[in-house]
């Protein structure tokens, strides 16, 4: 690991040296609660963890942190409120998730970079870049009854009329707090919290039970 003093800041690589082998937070869920075998061919709601990503929480004032962030990302800062905009890849995503906090989500290990090129690029600027990598995961949920399982799962209208494409919001899934994101017309996104990342997988292999589910 390293560190590097930026300005006042004082910067952390969260990504040990060497290459160790990880885990990710669903890792123990699918080992010791499995999906019911025979649903895969035709399940109607598809799971998959996009396990170890780079999250990055931003905060302070629109103006700035749009400029550094289309200097970095080339991606515009959402200036709506719940938007949700990616790169053209569609690896890279920025949401808005309060006036002055915004998500930021890249491939795992470009986060320490990209967070020393933020604060480079923000100068005196106020705003904060907190690292939240290791305390996040994302889920996504596709399949033809995945909106119905959402509707079991949450207070939040999840209509296609009240929750159209490029939308995410901060809810309640079941008795945890999530990022619900609806990045194409036919999966959803999940961001959840480490600590709510099994009891969210298993609460969905229990929503999902009768429609079948395919999590491999």
């Amino acid at each position: 690991m390293s560190n590097l003093s930026v300005s006042n800041v004082r910067e952390f690589n969260t990504q040990p040296e060497g290459n160790p082998l990880v885990e990710s937070p669903l890792a123990w869920s699918y080992r010791h609660h499995p999906a019911p075998r025979g649903n895969g061919q035709h399940a109607g709601v598809v799971l998959r963890e996009k396990a170890l990503l780079g999250h990055l929480v931003l905060r302070g004032g629109a103006i700035a942190l749009d400029e550094a962030v289309r200097q970095t990302l080339g991606i515009s800062l959402p200036s709506k409120p719940n938007a949700l905009a990616f790169d053209d890849n569609g690896e890279r995503s920025i949401q808005w998730i309060s006036p002055d906090e915004w998500l930021v989500i890249v491939p795992g290990g470009e986060e320490f970079a990209l967070e020393s090129a933020l604060r480079k690029a923000l100068g005196d600027a106020h705003a904060s870049i907190v690292n939240a990598s290791g305390g996040q995961t994302v889920l996504t949920l596709s399949g033809d009854n995945a909106r119905e399982v959402l509707m079991k799962s949450t207070s939040y209208d999840v209509h296609p009329s009240a929750f159209p494409v490029g939308k995410g919001v901060t809810t309640v899934f079941a008795k945890a707090t999530v990022i619900l994101r609806r990045p194409s017309e036919t999966h959803w996104e999940l961001v959840v919290r480490r600590s709510f990342a099994d009891y969210c997988y298993r609460w969905l292999l229990d929503a999902s039970a009768e429609y079948g589910i395919d999590t491999q």
